[in-house]
């Protein structure tokens, strides 16, 4: 059963969600504050984390990465903050989605569908790929660099550099990766794209401000290049 550990400061969101999430056959457990939430994940580790921004004591990009200092669960942020700045800093952090309140439960609920859609295991087998000073194989899910240090990946990330490793040398189009990694009513958030490629950067080439593998096509889409 998915553990769902869900962060919000208003009472009347935890008990509405508790309840759809749990008539759903999800495990929830609720926490109203940062605090509670980094307790509560790091004593039962969840699935994945629904979290509010707006907390009474720590922001929500705060929990995020308290969260990415040692687990790569999905994280959907569930937010008043609708604007771009606040979209681009939860993403920054390592955020895996983001939901402007107000919500409907059937769009979070697709959004969670999604994003565990993602930890499916990694089918066919292909070999062990090299980006930079890395070796990653999709197989086992790992990122090794040569001095013999894991590089972390989220879901998302993952989710993303699998489809353009399976298709080495090709263009993936933006609308393609929208699709596939995040869910078929996503079409124009093109800012997810440039966010987590930037991550993948950061994270596996050597010069990120001049990659030589993963490769952005200006308007059209993204390529691996070996």
């Amino acid at each position: 059963m998915t553990r769902i550990l869900v962060v919000d400061d208003e009472p009347q969101i935890l008990r509405a969600l508790r309840i759809n999430l749990r008539a759903r056959g999800y495990d929830v457990e609720v926490a109203d504050s940062g605090a509670a939430a980094l307790k509560a994940a790091a004593g039962h580790p969840p699935d994945l984390v629904v979290l509010d921004l707006g907390l009474p004591d720590l922001d929500g990009t705060e929990v995020i990465r308290g969260l990415r200092g040692w687990t790569a669960v999905p994280i959907i942020v569930l937010s008043g903050r609708a604007g771009s700045e606040d979209k681009v800093a939860a993403l920054d952090a390592g955020a895996d989605d983001y939901v402007t309140k107000p919500f409907g439960v059937d769009e979070l609920l697709a959004r969670i569908r999604a994003v565990t859609r993602r930890l499916a295991p990694a089918t066919p087998a292909v070999p062990a790929l090299r980006i930079g000073r890395n070796t990653v194989d999709l197989a086992d899910r790992t990122v090794v660099r040569d001095d013999g240090v894991e590089v972390k990946l989220t879901p998302t990330q993952w989710a993303m550099l699998e489809k353009l490793l399976r298709n080495p040398g090709k263009l993936v189009s933006q609308r393609q990766l929208l699709h596939d990694v995040w869910g078929p009513e996503y079409h124009h958030e093109t800012n997810y794209l440039r966010q987590y490629m930037a991550q993948l950067r950061r994270k596996l080439e050597d010069d990120p401000a001049r990659p030589r593998h993963l490769i952005t096509e200006p308007g059209m889409g993204y390529r691996y290049r070996p």
